[in-house]
């Protein structure tokens, strides 16, 4: 099942509605890397609201997907954590690294412009 996303402004939001395979997963993944040199985005939100559980390899993709949309110039924040999935991810040693998380959306699209202000006003003119 493809994950659809949503352009906002100078920003992507892929919502993620339901558990997806690895392969959903990897073609998430694929798109928002292209689509954030397309639309020059300065910002993407990852969903996960909707998602009661994160395994290993979908946690290991998410910062992989930071990592990648960070080396294209842009910021990726994973929004909607639920406790429990906190909770596990803790318990079993699993970390996004440096990744940006936010409660919600609208924290998530506060955050990235905060980032976008700082960068501006810090000379940062590369993306």
């Amino acid at each position: 099942m493809r994950v659809p996303i949503l352009k906002q402004h100078d920003c992507l939001i892929a919502s993620i509605q339901s558990a997806l395979t690895d392969e959903d997963l990897l073609q998430l993944r694929d798109d928002l890397v292209k689509l954030v040199g397309k639309y020059r985005s300065h910002g993407a939100i990852v969903d996960v609201t909707a998602l009661d559980v994160l395994d290993s390899f979908a946690v290991r993709t998410l910062k992989g997907i930071a990592y990648m949309i960070r080396l294209r110039g842009a910021e990726t924040v994973i929004v909607g954590i639920q406790p429990e999935i906190a909770f596990s991810m803790v318990q079993l040693g699993l970390t996004l690294g440096d990744v940006a998380t936010a409660l919600d959306l609208e924290e998530g699209l506060a955050y990235l412009d905060t980032h976008k202000k700082d960068r501006s006003e810090n000379g940062d003119n590369a993306k």
